[in-house]
């Protein structure tokens, strides 16, 4: 059901690689609310995925960019602020790759270059988004940016290794310039804290459908799923939530103040 809380609104995905993934379901449903898009994600990412498609859908055209390079970045803006005729009014930043888990090294034993390229594809970058706008005043006033973000950035989940640390930059990100672009122009930025979805890249980690269930059994209202994270998304794109900054925000069915549950217990009794 569409309730127009986006139209006129014009916004940049970053992140849509296939079906499963929660930046392919945010732009379905932005563009189901009114919004005009346009879809990024890295050259690489482009050929191995389904973007293309999704771009049919939606609309919207497609603009390569690396978001570790300054001058892609740039590009992109002045392109989307071209086809746009004028500013952005929102950007979801769902990006993040683990060089060291997806080469099997333990935290115990990071390669510290592959940490740094984690860093700056999965942190980083969100700063030099948010920094390439504010040089060329790309958002316009009251706009909203979101990055994707996991609660291993708070609680230690050993498997989920490098990408805690990084996530945890991420949202330090989201806290810091979020009270510069609020101050400048009532920009809000905020991270969404969601609960294990069954991405494309969510499956790299060890151990991941076990954990699935296991944050099933903890869960008050169960797992949200990629479509419930679109329309939460949606919500903070929209003017009903323009004094909400700076915050993480946990979109998870209550797993993050959960203790333990029966389920979990009798889990454990086996």
């Amino acid at each position: 059901m569409s309730y127009n809380l986006l139209k006129g609104k014009k916004g940049i995905i970053f992140g849509a690689l296939d079906e499963k993934s929660i930046a392919w379901r945010t732009a379905l449903r932005c563009h189901e609310e009114g919004a005009e898009l346009v879809l990024s994600n890295a050259p690489v990412a482009l050929r191995m995925g389904e973007i293309n498609k999704l771009a049919e859908i939606v609309k919207a055209p497609v603009i390569p960019a690396d978001v570790t390079n300054m001058d892609d970045l740039k590009k992109l803006f002045e392109e989307s602020m071209k086809h746009f005729n004028g500013g952005v009014d929102f950007i979801l930043h769902s990006i993040g790759m683990g060089l060291n888990v997806r080469k099997g090294k333990k935290y115990t034993e990071l390669d510290y270059g592959f940490n740094q390229k984690t860093f700056d594809i999965s942190s980083v970058s969100l700063h030099k988004v948010l920094r390439t706008a504010w040089d060329m005043d790309a958002i316009n006033e009251g706009g909203s940016v979101i990055a994707l973000t996991y609660i291993a950035a708070q609680r230690v989940f050993p498997d989920y290794s490098e990408m805690a640390d990084a996530k945890a930059l991420l949202e330090s990100i989201v806290r810091s310039f979020g009270y510069h672009y609020a101050v400048r122009k009532k920009v809000r930025i905020n991270s969404i804290s969601q609960s294990p979805t069954r991405t494309t890249a969510g499956g790299g980690i060890k151990g991941f459908d076990g954990f699935i269930n296991f944050a099933e059994k903890m869960s008050p209202l169960g797992n949200a799923t990629g479509d419930e994270c679109a329309d939460y998304c949606v919500s903070l794109f929209s003017d009903l939530t323009k004094m909400v900054t700076m915050q993480n925000l946990f979109h998870d069915g209550g797993f993050s103040t959960t203790g333990i549950t029966p389920g979990v217990v009798e889990q454990m009794e086996k």
